[in-house]
């Protein structure tokens, strides 16, 4: 239950995109003038270094984020018989127009994604080296970063010691009770603060799916969270990957949205294929995560701008191979 450490994956490809999104977000929601309660249910250490064990390790956030900020252009693994990986948007399919995304400037959303970077990397910032790019903010310092003093953050981890390091991490903000933490299950205690006291909320659902039940209980979690507080925002992430529930919860989620009569989004980057491959020992070699999705049941109506604006771009800068694209498929 608690082998699971997101240090490991910091800043890799699924983060890019689910701190895309979460920002286009925060950034729309903490516009008006009601207060905002943001409840993040599996928040992580908070705050991630991109030159640590873990990271270093695991060599993720080299096929993420250092692609995203870097001066290179598109790798050369896209090429023009890429296929289309989408629905209702296509990504770029010859390589000119590959490059052409990876050669434009930043979307804005991408462009607010790599200044939060910088706020936090002084020396990243000053000198635009991708080198100096060493604190990483999970989603509770993204989502802190745009709040107002009228709003409230309320951050939930079960795994102790990275519960220890969200203490530590968000104590060093010097926020007060603006940001509160506690070591119990999201799932379990997001419907006691449903609704919330001034009716207006977004919930972030973002669990390790290292459980097999992780998809089920996200996809109860949020059937609940819908009945008790129906406008509120919830945003849920999910790997896709080679596993019926894994297909199955963005299906389950697209149902319980359209019954309760709700508007829906759900994007999906894919960077690399999923097959299985074998080295020249004739050892098989895994792929790793491929693709993952945000799944957000009332988004904004900007988010579907945003989000067709930014995705082309990480296809180009973060995709691996021909298999690269995304979709951006809506209603309600």
């Amino acid at each position: 239950m608690f082998s699971y450490r997101h240090a490991f994956h910091a800043g890799n490809h699924a983060d890019v995109l689910k701190h895309t999104t979460l920002i286009a977000l925060m950034k729309y929601l903490t516009q008006k003038d009601t207060a905002l309660t943001v409840i993040d249910t599996h928040a992580g250490a908070g705050l991630y270094r991109l030159d640590g064990d873990y990271t270093e390790t695991s060599g993720e956030a080299q096929e993420g984020i250092f692609r995203l900020v870097s001066a290179s252009k598109t790798p050369a693994a896209l090429s023009a018989s890429a296929p289309a990986a989408t629905k209702k948007v296509a990504p770029p399919k010859t390589p000119g127009a590959a490059k052409a995304a990876a050669d434009e400037p930043l979307a804005p959303a991408l462009q607010d994604y790599v200044d939060l970077l910088r706020s936090l990397n002084p020396q990243f910032a000053a000198s635009g080296d991708p080198a100096q790019l060493k604190i990483y903010p999970g989603s509770p310092f993204i989502e802190q970063q745009f709040l107002s003093g009228r709003d409230k953050l309320k951050l939930f981890e079960l795994h102790p010691t990275d519960f220890k390091s969200l203490t530590g991490n968000i104590a060093q903000l010097g926020v007060g009770r603006q940001v509160t933490v506690a070591c119990e299950d999201g799932f379990e205690v997001l419907k006691t603060f449903l609704p919330p006291p001034a009716r207006r909320a977004m919930v972030l659902c973002d669990p390790s799916y290292e459980i097999k039940s992780d998809y089920a209980r996200v996809a109860a979690c949020m059937g609940d969270a819908v009945k008790r507080f129906a406008t509120g925002t919830y945003v849920v992430w999910y790997p896709i990957i080679p596993r019926p529930e894994a297909h199955d919860l963005p299906r389950k989620l697209k149902t319980l949205a359209t019954k309760a009569g709700r508007s829906w989004l759900n994007a999906t980057l894919t960077v690399k294929s999923s097959k299985l491959t074998t080295d020249e020992a004739g050892d098989v070699k895994r792929p790793g995560l491929p693709a993952s999705g945000m799944f957000v049941i009332n988004p904004p109506h900007t988010l579907k701008a945003d989000l067709q604006a930014a995705l082309p771009q990480l296809v180009a800068r973060l995709g691996q191979d021909r298999n690269a694209g995304f979709t951006l498929d809506h209603g309600g």
